[in-house]
């Protein structure tokens, strides 16, 4: 890569080789500007290829691995010029792949699912002194937070859990995009090291350190995103990740580094209730993450309760 990289180089104006030193040396955890490079003659190996392959991941191969991120005037066709488009590594991510992950051996006993009680996304925080204890289920989903959320002018909710209690508030997305982590010397979006809590089992603290940059959410044409920023897995279920027609559970590993689809607007559309095998019906808007830990069929966790640090984004339903 060596000879490709420097006559790239020298394409760059001074400015834009800062703005790739500085992307470098952060690892993305400051958000650097777009790093233009003229469009030449169709080459064997793209900008953005050449550079993603240099300081991110040596095994990529072809253009159409990568995803760039909400943040990218490139992604958007934003430059205003089709003679140039953007080269930053950290302006990508790659396309996770849409399969289950390997199963680790037959899982341990089931725990019986507790009674249809109130929702995840309801009820008093941990914070707020009476921790609302969920079910290991979800009834249908809650029309009154859909007119409180287009209400609100926002387009998702975001709770995070611990186990099974809720810690702090929903917190309200009004911008496209939305970045959740843990705790950064700076950064902006839904800290989770802001939000307290009593008494944190050891298991829970462990995760915790593990969410670091966390992740990025964002609405994008057609459905939502999330990119993994953390340098650990974060796995996913929502009703539009398996196979049309599926009522069961599908959770999805996503490594550091990439980007899946999360919710598909048009397929949800004529989703009637998701079932997840144990748990009951779940309101077929909302998505569940977990940080470092998976759960389903695959791991000992049948359930995303059991998981250390989850989050669970409530979507608005488009009008």
């Amino acid at each position: 890569l060596k000879p490709a990289a420097h006559a790239l180089f020298k394409k760059l104006r001074d400015e834009e080789l800062e703005l790739l030193v500085q992307a470098v040396e952060s690892r993305g955890a400051c958000e650097s500007g777009c790093i233009w490079v003229p469009r030449g003659p169709k080459q064997t190996l793209p900008p953005q290829v050449l550079l993603c392959r240099l300081y991110r991941w040596p095994d990529l191969r072809q253009p159409h691995e990568l995803k760039p991120l909400c943040y990218c005037a490139g992604g958007r066709g934003g430059c205003g010029d089709v003679a140039a488009l953007c080269c930053n590594p950290h302006h990508f991510s790659r396309l996770a792949p849409l399969r289950a992950p390997e199963g680790r051996g037959p899982p341990r006993a089931r725990c019986p699912p507790a009674p249809l009680a109130a929702r995840p996304g309801h009820g008093h925080t941990a914070a707020g002194g009476s921790a609302r204890q969920p079910p290991l289920c979800s009834p249908p989903p809650d029309t009154s937070l859909s007119r409180s959320t287009v209400r609100d002018g926002c387009w998702c909710k975001l709770a995070y859990w611990e186990h099974r209690t809720r810690v702090g508030r929903l917190y309200a997305v009004h911008e496209a995009s939305v970045n959740v982590f843990c705790e950064l010397p700076r950064g902006s979006g839904f800290c989770l090291g802001q939000l307290p809590a009593a008494h944190r089992s050891r298991a829970v603290r462990r995760a915790r350190g593990k969410i670091g940059r966390g992740l990025l959410l964002s609405r994008e044409p057609g459905g939502v995103w999330a990119y993994n920023r953390s340098e650990h897995p974060i796995f996913v279920s929502s009703p539009t990740l398996g196979p049309p027609g599926a009522r069961e559970l599908a959770v999805l590993k996503v490594l550091p580094g990439y980007s899946v689809k999360v919710f598909d607007y048009e397929r949800a559309g004529g989703a009637g209730s998701w079932r997840l095998p144990g748990e009951g019906p779940c309101d077929p808007h909302s998505v569940r993450i977990s940080f470092a830990k998976g759960w389903g069929p695959c791991y000992s966790r049948q359930f995303i309760t059991s998981c250390p640090c989850w989050l669970e984004v409530l979507l608005n339903r488009p009008r």
